[in-house]
């Protein structure tokens, strides 16, 4: 009996060390292997963010540079993407009818929108705004209305200027997403407005949010 007992007590533990070991380093080998997948899908994520970032930038120096001249006269804003034209340059107050400025300013806005697009291989989205204030009257029933009916005067007359029919549509906002808070008449005046803005043809045609 001591000599089992004395067999037991002697047997060797390096085995046991042994498999202890191997398994400490396959447990490591798979944390390694994690943090690494971790790391490049971490490093490929940030190197797509820099890429895009570098596309819009370029993108909104081709569009600067494409419409360097009317910006230069101060008759348009660009902003994130965003052709701008105050609602007073191309409308009079709750009507529809395009005044002889504003169907000018898209007669020059045409050959550099259509060549920005051709090259880019986009689409121009025509948004109309208006202010918070009702509509009373008139032949509108509501700023929503006012809006679709300026988006699709614009639209058209891009179409009749030269613009592809095929590269342009028309959006309504009525009074939503405004630039200004609609608390003065010099608010409301910025908000009543229409811009233009190049999409890409293969995705949703979305408004950029305002910042």
């Amino acid at each position: 009996m001591e000599d089992i007992d004395a067999s037991v007590e002697h047997a060797p533990v390096w085995p046991v060390f042994g498999d202890l070991m191997s398994g400490l380093l396959g447990a490591f080998v798979l944390i390694l292997v994690g943090v690494v997948a971790v790391q490049m899908e971490l490093t490929s994520h940030l190197q797509d963010e820099v890429k895009k970032r570098q596309a819009e930038e370029q993108r909104r120096m081709s569009l600067e540079k494409a419409l360097a001249v009317p910006l230069a006269s101060g008759r348009i804003t660009l902003n994130n993407g965003r052709i701008g034209i105050s609602g007073q340059v191309l409308f009079a107050l709750n009507s529809d009818r395009l005044q002889p400025e504003g169907r000018e300013l898209l007669h020059s806005l045409v050959p550099p929108l259509q060549a920005y697009l051709t090259a880019r291989d986009e689409l121009l989205m025509v948004s109309g705004f208006t202010d918070d204030k009702p509509i009373r009257g008139g032949p509108f029933a509501d700023n929503w209305e006012l809006s679709a009916q300026r988006a699709l005067t614009v639209t058209r007359t891009l179409i009749e200027e030269g613009m592809p029919s095929s590269t342009v549509f028309a959006a309504a906002f009525g009074s939503e997403q405004p630039v200004k808070p609609n608390t003065d008449d010099a608010a409301r005046a910025q908000n009543r407005r229409v811009e233009m803005a190049p999409v890409p043809k293969t995705s949703s045609a979305k408004l950029p949010r305002h910042e």
